[in-house]
């Protein structure tokens, strides 16, 4: 080569074209655009087949469903605690079943954030509701699938003959998370309530300084990543290569939806109203984050919300923050016939998954739903109605491409098939967390109820329900109504 010679740089290479997909492109034709790992064993997932559900009473009826309003934080609900909720939506079970509370053998409730006074939300419920005094109160914290959670606890109970009636639900009142002090602070105000004199007292408080006085506001973010929730499903969408579009239709398909719902009182059908302090003079009967308005224009205008300059997720394709109450009657299937009820419907099977929640953090359902209707002998095709937790349009279509994708289900499954692909005519047909709100306690009780009144408005039989919630956990239900 000459010394005038000169090495010409390669060309860069072209830009990916932007994805402008809608929702029925990113779950057909880009499905396995999916993120897999690129080895590893097939993700394990905890399963309790129908053999199990079927105890010697019979199957796991849930018998009624009820709900507060799922209203934004710090909105009607700011003067009420997971208590006051959780109690609502029981009291009013309680009344509409006419069951004697000397029948409920067990009482179980799912919450992220306890009220620091009384942290056992499923025995205040007992207290609250003037239930006898004898039931046991359980509290379980599975981040979103609590309540859910809550509902496999007493089914199990049931199976094993500990019960034959449980009140099981949950609460979130994201008005009321506790702020918490630092460290420094906390610290020396235990040494101060050790102190004895006055002179003691002055020279510990006399250590503190105004910034250690700050409170440090909660996050709702992983404790082993450090990244919010929000932040983990913006890199879903990244990962899984998800259009801006396709999100936003998924979030029109849920504020449309519900608002329809609504007006025409499917959903209103399974809320109790509440009278929030303190005057208790206003009746809130209605979810009030639904827009009926809302079209793609204007969720197109929003902002993203995680990542400013090259995200996609913003405040109308998320989840708000919520608060609320919920609650289900539970009982073995001979108990419910015996008292005359006819249940909403049966738990046919679940599953949970787990992951690293460094990898996809809400993607549990793809690995749970699969093994939730191989449990139940079932394929997607059988189903009826799906109900997704939509935490995030983002998560929701991260799902859904899983289930579709043939890699998807080699690479992280095992299997040959895939699940399939989720009909959006059958999928969250009265509107989803998006548009309902997300008390995290309450989503799970929520969501097997809307699914089970729609069956049954349709005279329909099978429905799978699925929630991802924080820690990379998964769950999924099958529900049938005969």
């Amino acid at each position: 080569m000459s010394e005038n010679a000169t090495l010409e740089a390669p060309p860069p290479a072209p830009l990916r074209p932007p994805n402008t997909a809608s929702a029925l492109e990113e779950i057909t034709e880009r499905a396995d655009t999916v993120w897999t790992r690129e080895s590893g064993k097939p993700v394990k997932t905890t399963v309790s087949d129908r053999r199990e559900l079927k105890g010697p009473h019979g199957r796991i009826a849930i018998v009624d469903g009820c709900r507060t309003p799922f209203v934004k934080s710090g909105t009607d609900f700011q003067g009420m605690d997971v208590i006051d909720l959780a109690s609502i939506a029981a009291a009013e079970l309680i009344a509409r079943l006419a069951v004697d509370g000397n029948l409920i053998d067990l009482s179980v409730f799912g919450v992220v954030v306890p009220a620091l006074h009384a942290p056992n939300l499923g025995r205040e419920v007992v207290f609250r509701t003037s239930l006898p005094w004898d039931i046991p109160g359980v509290t379980v914290n599975l981040a979103c699938a609590s309540s859910t959670r809550a509902m496999t606890f007493g089914a199990e109970a049931i199976l094993t003959g500990e019960a034959e009636v449980v009140l099981a639900g949950g609460a979130e009142s994201l008005s009321n998370v506790p702020i918490q002090f630092s460290r420094k602070a906390a610290k020396t105000f235990m040494e101060l309530s050790r102190a004895k004199t006055l002179p003691q007292k002055v020279g510990i408080l006399s250590k503190l300084r105004p910034a250690d006085l700050a409170p440090v506001a909660p996050a709702i973010a992983e404790y082993t990543t450090g990244q919010s929730m929000g932040e983990s499903a913006e890199k879903m969408a990244k990962e899984n290569d998800i259009s801006r579009y396709a999100q936003d239709e998924i979030a029109l398909l849920s504020h449309h939806r519900a608002a329809v719902a609504t007006e025409d009182g499917r959903l209103t059908a399974q809320i109790a109203p509440a009278f929030p302090p303190p005057r208790y003079d206003k009746a809130v009967t209605r979810d009030n984050g639904i827009r009926a308005d809302s079209s793609l224009e204007a969720l197109a205008k929003l902002k993203p919300v995680f990542d400013k300059r090259y995200g996609s997720l913003t405040a109308g394709n998320s989840s708000p923050l919520t608060d609320g109450g919920s609650a289900v009657l539970l009982m073995s299937e001979e108990k419910a016939k015996a008292l005359g009820y006819k249940p909403l419907g049966y738990i046919r099977s679940y599953a949970f998954s787990a992951l690293n929640p460094g990898d996809q953090l809400l993607q549990g359902p793809a690995y749970a739903a699969p093994a939730a209707l191989d449990a139940a002998g079932l394929k997607l095709g059988d189903i009826d109605l799906v109900e997704m937790h939509e935490a995030f349009a983002a998560q929701i279509l991260s799902n859904m491409k899983a289930f579709a994708s043939k890699k998807f289900a080699e690479r992280e499954l095992g299997r040959t098939e895939p699940m399939g692909v989720i009909d959006f005519e059958r999928f969250n047909v009265t509107g989803g967390s998006i548009a309902i709100g997300h008390p995290f306690g309450a989503t799970g009780a929520r969501v097997a109820t809307q699914l089970l009144y729609e069956l049954r408005r349709r005279g329909q039989n099978l429905g799978l329900l699925t929630i991802c919630a924080a820690g990379g956990v998964g769950f999924a239900m099958v529900v049938e109504r005969e």
